[in-house]
């Protein structure tokens, strides 16, 4: 049985890229001021009850004390409740999953989910996402994130067929879709040839198969749903929301074409909202590489396993196509601030079923969207989000 007890009532974010002129509590007041402007009927921000704060920027940065709680000095609104959630790439589609469950049994009434990350003040060789990904001091030693992604894409060519030119052309849709998405990295079309042509990063895996490090923030506002009139005559609904956790270490996984944390995360959503693969009109999925919206296509029952990168190259994930996947330009062109990630994501489901996602605008036939991260040391855990404009 659908949920729906929860609204979303605005959304908003700021554009993606390198902003070295942007501090952390910059960027948190920029998409939180967006997200207040987006309200149809006017939303007085000294009404937030409570922010859950989506970010890395402790583990990364080494300064957990002063990562989540800056967030409310930085957006007026020093006293109220405010909580810090990190769970990997997840973060932001986690912290909306709390945000939706603080609503839902009341002791909130309007909360704000803001994301927050800045990726691009330091370089990877200082740390940054060595830090975030270490793990068994031998076991892990020389993993990237590519490295832990590879074996995947090796695997899923070996079992099925899937070719280079299959894993390009998601990075080809992509990087189409950030081109029409004015608040995407790049925006800029490329070619399978230029994939297939860019810098080896780990085999088979190119620079153009990996999505960027990227400063960012995005921020929701959430409104129990008998109360959603007050801010909108167009509200979109919580439908269901799932979380799944799976092996973190590669010797430990019983699969290299599945990753199970999405499976699990995505079953358990579908049964809360009620809902089928089928009924999704679109998706917004973690591509940190082009292997893995493959790969999340197929977990979440778009495609049939194994067919995920024909699907892609047959144009079935595109604008036009049977299941539209990151409408918005995905991790690939829109970006991936850690944090802020799934709540940009979330913000593109708003906008497509509230019909204001411009060119990139899908047919919204059954009024669902979903919403989904994996990440973590080996894909270790997932989160899946349904949204929906039906009570």
């Amino acid at each position: 049985m659908a949920w729906n007890r929860v609204a979303v009532v605005g959304a908003g974010l700021i554009k993606m890229g390198e902003l070295f002129d942007q501090s952390f509590e910059m960027m948190a007041a920029g998409a939180f001021n967006a997200a207040v402007a987006s309200v149809d009927k006017g939303f007085d921000p000294k009404a937030v009850e409570a922010a859950f704060v989506a970010t890395q920027r402790g583990t990364l940065w080494g300064q957990e004390g002063i990562s989540g709680n800056t967030v409310p000095t930085a957006i007026g609104l020093a006293g109220i409740a405010c909580t810090r959630i990190e769970n990997a790439c997840p973060s932001g589609s986690d912290a909306f999953r709390v945000g939706a469950m603080a609503v839902a049994s009341g002791v909130h009434d309007l909360v704000l989910v803001i994301g927050v990350e800045k990726m691009r003040d330091k370089s990877t060789e200082e740390g940054l996402l060595s830090r975030a990904a270490s793990g068994h001091p031998i076991l892990t030693r020389g993993e990237t994130a590519p490295v832990l992604f590879a074996p995947f894409a090796t695997r899923h060519m070996h079992e099925f067929g899937t070719t280079r030119e299959m894993l390009a052309s998601v990075a080809v849709k992509n990087h189409h879709n950030g081109s029409l998405d004015p608040y995407a990295h790049f925006q800029n079309e490329i070619t399978i040839e230029q994939v297939l042509a860019s810098p080896a990063v780990c085999t088979p895996l190119h620079l153009l198969d990996c999505c960027p490090q990227t400063d960012g923030a995005a921020a929701v506002l959430l409104a129990p749903a008998d109360r959603a009139h007050e801010f909108t005559d167009r509200p979109v609904y919580v439908a269901g929301f799932g979380v799944a956790t799976d092996h973190p270490y590669l010797h430990e996984k019983t699969s290299f074409v599945t990753l199970q944390a999405t499976v699990e995360a995505a079953k358990r959503a579908y049964a809360m909202a009620g809902v089928e693969p089928a009924d999704i009109d679109m998706a917004e999925v973690h591509d940190c590489f082009t292997i893995t919206e493959i790969l999340d296509i197929e977990d979440l029952g778009f495609v049939e396993k194994g067919k995920g990168g024909i699907a892609s190259l047959n144009g079935e994930t595109a604008l036009t196509g049977r299941i539209p996947v990151n409408t918005s330009g995905g991790l690939l062109a829109e970006g991936h601030p850690i944090g802020a990630t799934g709540i940009a994501q979330l913000a593109e489901c708003w906008w497509q079923l509230r019909n204001e996602a411009g060119d990139r605008q899908v047919e919204m036939r059954n009024g669902l969207a979903l919403q989904h991260n994996v990440g973590g040391r080996g894909s270790g855990v997932s989160v899946v989000n349904i949204l929906t404009t039906n009570r």
